[in-house]
């Protein structure tokens, strides 16, 4: 997918749908074996019960994972300058996660048209799972 050029995004517009399969638990598990978290409130049931969880969650940066990459394919990897997220509430199996980017600012600036993203992460009841900005540079048409 190409990235969006600068003269054709506002503020205010938004970035295309990206929506994922239902989670599972085999989803945190693989999140666990690639980043090296293996906390059992991740993938053991009796363990997240004693701690008081209904059943296990995802990793917050599971969760900042699939953001990221509903960023890039908007815009494309190689445009983020920045990317920060603030978790609000954690994700489990059989949610439903949909990621909105939102074009908050514009501005030419010496290093390329530097856009600002307002994101939210949400699951299927439209709770807010997790909030995050991203700066991009994107390309010119001329």
């Amino acid at each position: 997918m190409n990235a969006p050029c600068f003269e054709d995004v506002a503020i205010g517009d938004t970035g295309p749908a990206f929506t994922t399969k239902p989670l599972t638990r085999t989803d945190f598990v693989r999140y666990a074996g690639a980043s090296g978290d293996f906390n059992p409130m991740h993938h053991d049931e009796t363990f997240a019960q004693k701690a008081g969880r209904p059943t296990v969650f995802g990793h917050g940066m599971y969760t900042a994972g699939v953001c990221s990459r509903a960023v890039a394919g908007w815009v494309g990897i190689e445009n983020v300058r920045s990317f920060g997220c603030r978790f609000v509430a954690q994700v489990w199996p059989d949610d439903v996660l949909s990621v909105t980017q939102t074009v908050a600012e514009k501005d030419k600036i010496d290093a390329g048209n530097l856009v600002g993203l307002d994101i939210a992460v949400t699951n299927q009841n439209g709770e807010v799972v997790m909030t995050a900005k991203s700066q991009v540079v994107l390309p010119s048409r001329a």
